[in-house]
């Protein structure tokens, strides 16, 4: 299914042994688009400390009472690695924290988490109660392989940062970034929110990251590969109505695009053959 992401903000986190703290943003991968850390506000008793929280420790989400449980330990993320998520994090910080934690690296691999289309099949048994760097041998890397990715660009972006990012269409622009609806099973971004309102009236509507062209980070403005007509008449968000298939068939169907799911179906199936 798929979520807001300005729904997400201010869920609760709760560890093993207690609560965590509440979602505050989330850091996305600029590549793959896929959510790869949630940024955690401790509140009072790490002294607001803001932590990141990887997908993979993520169990059965409650919805209902907007909780996200998590396979590690209050005492885990006290001693984990101490990341400032004011400043982009670096290649060599996910990697300490990836070991800390025991998860294998997703940028190893095939499929969007390394060795699966999803974040739980990203390592068979999650990192013991203590916190400790043991990982299985086979995502471990060579101390050659491990320099050369220390200055590799992490392509970790801020979702918040992004907000208000001008679109920009083939013919011109179309309206700014205004929110982004993930998958709550693969935490891949799946659409961005876009207003049109300074060029349409109360209009939003979705695109998919495949139709970006490019992003100038600099000048905070994302190209897509559609013209302000086609953006125009595509069928409206309605962020009240639940995007179930259908929806979204008609989304693709009227940019002339093929459905993501067949491709994936496809790339899944052949990575489990591997």
């Amino acid at each position: 299914m798929l979520r807001s992401m300005k729904d997400l903000e201010g869920y609760a986190i709760s560890a093993i042994n207690g609560t965590i703290g509440h979602v505050e943003d989330f850091y996305f991968d600029d590549e793959a688009w896929v959510i790869r850390y949630l940024v955690v506000d401790t509140g009072a008793w790490l002294l607001s400390r803001r932590v990141l929280i990887s997908p993979v420790a993520i169990g059965q989400p409650n919805w209902a009472d907007k909780l996200l449980p998590v396979a590690i330990t209050t005492e885990q993320v006290k001693n984990s690695p101490d990341i400032d998520t004011q400043k982009p994090v670096s290649r060599h910080q996910e990697s300490q924290y990836l070991e800390y934690y025991g998860y294998p690296y997703y940028w190893l691999g095939d499929a969007v988490w390394g060795q699966g289309a999803y974040p739980n099949m990203a390592l068979p048994g999650v990192a013991s109660a203590t916190g400790n760097r043991q990982v299985q041998a086979e995502h471990v890397l060579t101390d050659a392989e491990a320099r050369l990715t220390q200055n590799d660009d992490p392509h970790l972006r801020s979702c918040k940062e992004v907000m208000d990012y001008h679109i920009h269409a083939t013919d011109g622009d179309i309206g700014h970034l205004q929110g982004m609806l993930i998958d709550d099973e693969n935490w891949r971004v799946r659409y961005l929110v876009v207003a049109t309102s300074n060029w349409w009236f109360g209009h939003q509507v979705l695109i998919a990251p495949q139709w970006i062209h490019d992003v100038s980070w600099p000048d905070a403005k994302v190209s897509v590969n559609l013209t302000r007509q086609a953006v125009q008449d595509a069928p409206p968000y309605e962020p009240a109505a639940q995007l179930d298939r259908a929806r979204e068939a008609g989304i693709y169907k009227h940019y002339g695009r093929a459905g993501y799911w067949a491709d994936e179906l496809i790339r899944e199936s052949a990575v489990s053959r591997q």
